[in-house]
């Protein structure tokens, strides 16, 4: 995929993002994850102290895989690096717009709340590598 077709890839329907950190011993730990582009970056929510939030705190290192199961079948391979903030305002702000791409505008504000609360991590992750494949089974 060209950039342009890995972005709208990305931003399309209400694909879940598997995302891949370090557990402290070194193996891999991956986790679903609703997600949004915002330019050089992917942005999603989690808990601080998930497995998914403990290992972003101790090694910012994290892959994220969006894939289309329908053939002719699709993926991208997002790796970068995050940047964890636990700042109220911008919890709120991205659970809410989070929440408005999976559940939709009626019921974002309340996910809002739920998810963007104390106890709650904003994860942004600059984009560092992109692979990107459609087209697959054609």
């Amino acid at each position: 995929m060209t950039e342009e077709e890995w972005r709208a890839f990305l931003s399309e329907g209400t694909r879940t993002a598997k995302v891949s950190t370090v557990r402290a011993d070194g193996s891999p730990h991956i986790a679903p994850v609703w997600f949004l582009l915002d330019g050089d970056s992917v942005v999603f929510n989690t808990g601080k102290e998930s497995v998914k939030g403990r290992n972003l705190a101790r090694d910012g290192r994290v892959s994220l895989c969006v894939d289309d199961e329908r053939p002719p079948y699709a993926f991208a391979v997002v790796r970068g690096r995050a940047d964890l903030t636990e700042d109220p305002e911008e919890l709120r702000r991205w659970s809410t717009l989070i929440a408005r791409r999976y559940v939709g505008a009626e019921a974002a504000e309340e996910f809002g709340r739920r998810n963007g609360g104390p106890g709650e991590l904003v994860v942004r992750v600059g984009i560092d590598r992109v692979v990107a494949l459609a087209d697959m089974a054609d």
